[in-house]
Formats: C-alpha cells, structure tokens, sequence
C-alpha cells in the first residue's frame, strides 16, 4: 500500500450541519430553535442559574451570619494528650505534634492549652499558651518558648 493508495472509509466522516439553508435541508425556516421566546432570537444568553424571572434562589435563602475575615484559627493542643504521647524531655512543636496525630495539616499558629495535668518535664515551642497551661508546664520544670508566628 502507498500513500496515493490511501481511501476515506466510506461512511467515517460527516459533514455538519448547516441550519437555516432552506426546507429541503430538513433545518430551514427555524434552524431547529423553535417558532418564539427568548431562545430563538439572535444573540440570547441565559445564565444558567436565570429562573424565568422568578425570584432566584440564592435571593429567596436567608442570610445568616458573619464571617469574620481577620480572626486567627489556631491548632491546638491540650497538655494532657502530650503527657500520654510524648517521653519527658522531648521538644514539643507543630512539627512533633503533627507526626503524633495530634493536629492537623493546617499551616494555622499552634496554641497549647491546659486541659488535664502534666506530670513530666518538657520544652514546648509554640505562638501561643493559656495561662493555665504555661502554669502547669512550668510547675513540672518544663519551659514554655513563645516563637513568632510564620
């Protein structure tokens, strides 16, 4: 076989449709839009969330709330779960808490809070502490490093 051999299959390709070429196209008259409205005219666009003029929906749904755009979300963490993970002596930040499963993947600053009791010694590194925490790791000869946020 040679490239001046090659053929079309018969049947493979096929021509558009051209509307609005008369009767005898089968697509003459109306082009297939129908006889009236909106959708026959030249140039229509409908949004696609319009609803016949009808009230929409995202209009008719009470709006509730605020969504404070400037407020801080923290990762936290109580001293009471790090006490049950983590070896006296250890260098608790997001990155160890992180590993243990402790908070998530967010990039947010880390928060100790100070939920339970802590009976062992450790070195935290964190943005923030309540003041119940920063107690109860200082009472058990831990330190409580306040680093700056990203």
């Amino acid at each position: 076989m040679k490239l001046h051999e090659l053929q079309v299959t018969p049947g493979s390709r096929k021509s558009k449709t051209r509307r609005g070429r008369g009767d005898g196209s089968g697509l003459g008259g109306t082009a297939g839009r129908g006889e009236k409205g909106q959708r026959s005219r030249t140039g229509a666009a409908i949004r696609h969330h319009f609803e016949g003029g009808q009230t929409p929906s995202f209009r008719r749904i009470p709006k509730r709330g605020f969504s404070n755009g400037v407020k801080l979300i923290y990762n936290v963490a109580n001293i009471q779960d790090i006490d049950e993970v983590f070896e006296a002596g250890s260098v608790i930040d997001a990155a160890a808490l992180r590993g243990k499963g402790l908070i998530g993947k967010s990039e947010a600053p880390l928060k100790i809070l100070g939920n339970g009791e802590i009976s062992k010694s450790f070195t935290f590194k964190a943005e923030k502490y309540s003041a119940t925490a920063k107690a109860k790791i200082e009472a058990a000869g831990g330190t409580a490093e306040v680093i700056e946020s990203k």
